[in-house]
């Protein structure tokens, strides 16, 4: 007997996420002893009936559910607090690309649901060649179809309103459906479904469903198992339940696999995770004055966040500390920021720390990945506070800028000189000297390498100073002044070549020629060293033109020391 591979198994193996579950049933249903009703028939639903008189009593019931579900003021409420949860999570960038899947319990509720959702929105309607804020190149707008924000997706009915009949559209129009939901950049961003798409549709970045639709047991986890997907950064699944499933939900699971139900958390775990990260993080801020940022002017915003940034750069331990809480209390805020719990105090805080963290990560790293799925007052509040300190320019190296950045240019070491923080000056050098390095390698590897230990060095230096030395700022002036100095050797050695009579990649033959005497031991002059990295230029510039040249016998035989095959020149050429 074969085991069945259960959800566990399949976190622990990182091919789906956990699912996070979010009760909102209460919120729509104006009168609350309707939910009783609700889970009473949802139990109900886990069995079929065999017996007549339980398809009676099934029929009764059902007749007595699209009633409670379709009842308009209900709808109303729904589409209410849909429009809100939605636009909360991607307002606050708390979701990966947008999408999101309503289940209507029927093609009647559904479409009383989705002309509710239009009302409070009528631009959701509007046909759009892609979602709002997205770039898309010439090819991309060969696969992306222009299409509306909210679209049903559901068969035709030959007694459905025309209005209705002609949006559903034929078979192969609910195929581009798929193909466009399955776009990131699509405009298509919300499904709603009745039946269709609920097992074996597959959208990796699909992170939230809305659930609204009594569902038998055995096709429970089919359906919820549509947010677990894995994609890159995303880490958990939303279920949001409008109806009251978490007892069947719960039962279903504990059929199937008792491990499974720890893979299933309750919202307020998520909750109470923001909470206890922003405890932590404010134990680490205990010393710094905040309060400009959450009363200030903006310019006085701009400038605490930029000092807060410095702040958790004083020690290694501390900056690495930081950056963690924040990205754990950012992965339970994307999940639970449609809830009504948090107060406006909390939320201001997590901004505030968030905002922290993405400009330490752009100093670090050169980019800030969650930049863009942030709230979208922080993420023009740090753009602000990155161009206040005139080091945007700095921030455009690394990026995947196909514009060519000369980055020995005077005018960025300039700009980083005139920082008047410290530790983010620093930091700033240190991505400066890495992309020097990197790029000197790729022609000159043997001194690239030499250059990378000595930062290494620099960097190691900077991170193990001692307690006492953390503040003091002459220590930061002589870091700051090694790093310059390395800067400005890598600079002059780049520029060597000139003195030398010959070119850069000349340069860097000459260096490994030159290698080669110290390793073995042998006079050779400077003046027949430099005749001998030309001609090896001129022989690596030939049989460059052919593919695979390095591994072809017939090739590497005239690059072997010549006529004589000396063991001198096979050495040089096995370097």
């Amino acid at each position: 007997m074969v085991d069945a591979y259960t959800m566990t198994e399949s976190v622990a193996d990182e091919i789906t996420v956990r699912i996070v579950y979010e009760g909102r049933a209460a919120k729509v249903l104006l009168d609350n002893s309707k939910l009783e009703e609700i889970e009473d028939y949802y139990a109900e639903c886990a069995d079929d009936g065999a017996s007549n008189y339980a398809i009676e009593e099934s029929k009764q019931a059902n007749l007595q559910m699209t009633a409670i579900l379709g009842d308009p003021d209900r709808l109303k409420a729904l589409a209410t607090d849909f429009v809100d949860h939605y636009e909360a999570r991607i307002e606050e960038g708390a979701t990966v690309a947008g999408k999101a899947m309503f289940v209507s319990s029927s093609r009647s509720i559904a479409y009383g649901f989705y002309k509710e959702v239009i009302a409070l929105r009528p631009n959701w309607a509007e046909v759009k060649v892609c979602a709002d804020g997205e770039e898309v190149t010439e090819q991309e707008k060969k696969q992306i179809m222009p299409m509306e924000h909210i679209k049903m997706v559901m068969t035709r009915g030959k007694d459905d309103e025309p209005v209705l009949y002609d949006m559903l559209g034929t078979k192969e129009y609910r195929k581009e459906l798929d193909r466009q939901f399955k776009t990131g950049k699509s405009n298509f961003k919300i499904a709603i479904v009745v039946d269709m798409w609920l097992t074996g549709f597959d959208v990796p970045f699909l992170d939230s469903m809305y659930i609204d639709k009594p569902v038998k047991r055995h096709n429970l986890i089919q359906t919820i198992s549509r947010v677990n997907r894995k994609y890159q950064q995303k880490e958990k699944g939303l279920v949001v339940d409008y109806i009251g499933i978490k007892k069947q939900m719960n039962l279903a699971l504990a059929h199937y696999s008792k491990t499974d139900i720890a893979n299933f958390e309750e919202i307020k775990q998520s909750i109470m995770v923001v909470r206890d990260h922003l405890d932590l993080m404010r134990a680490i801020f205990h010393k710094f004055d905040s309060a400009p940022y959450f009363s200030g002017q903006p310019t006085q915003q701009l400038n605490c966040l930029n000092m807060a940034a410095e702040y958790v750069q004083i020690t290694e331990e501390i900056e690495k500390r930081f950056m963690f809480l924040a990205k754990r209390m950012k992965a339970a805020y994307d999940i639970c920021v449609g809830c009504d719990e948090f107060t406006q105090d909390e939320r201001d805080h997590v901004h505030f720390y968030m905002a922290v963290r993405s400009i330490v990560f752009k100093l670090t790293k050169g980019n800030a990945p969650d930049l863009a799925k942030m709230n979208a007052k922080v993420q023009q509040m740090i753009a602000e506070a990155l161009k206040s300190d005139g080091i945007e320019e700095i921030f455009k190296m690394g990026q995947g800028d196909t514009t060519e950045v000369d980055i020995f240019d005077p005018n960025y070491m300039a700009k980083i000189e005139k920082i008047k923080l410290p530790n983010t000056r620093i930091k700033l050098l240190q991505q400066l000297l890495a992309k020097a390095i990197e790029e000197f390698k790729k022609v000159n590897k043997i001194k690239g390498v030499d250059f990378s230990k000595q930062f290494k060095a620099l960097v190691d230096k900077y991170n193990d100073r001692s307690e006492k030395d953390i503040l003091r700022s002459e220590v930061l002036e002589d870091f700051t002044d090694e790093i310059i100095d390395l800067y400005h050797a890598i600079k002059k050695e780049k520029d060597s070549f000139a003195e030398l009579g010959i070119d850069f990649e000349e340069k860097a033959f000459y260096d490994i020629l030159k290698a080669l005497t110290i390793k073995y031991d042998f006079e050779y002059p400077d003046d027949k060293l430099l005749d001998l990295a030309k001609k090896v230029k001129i022989i690596v510039d030939d049989k460059a033109k052919y593919t695979d040249w390095s591994r072809r016998d017939d090739i590497q035989s005239g690059t072997k020391g010549g006529p004589h095959n000396s063991t001198r020149g096979t050495r040089l050429s096995a370097y």
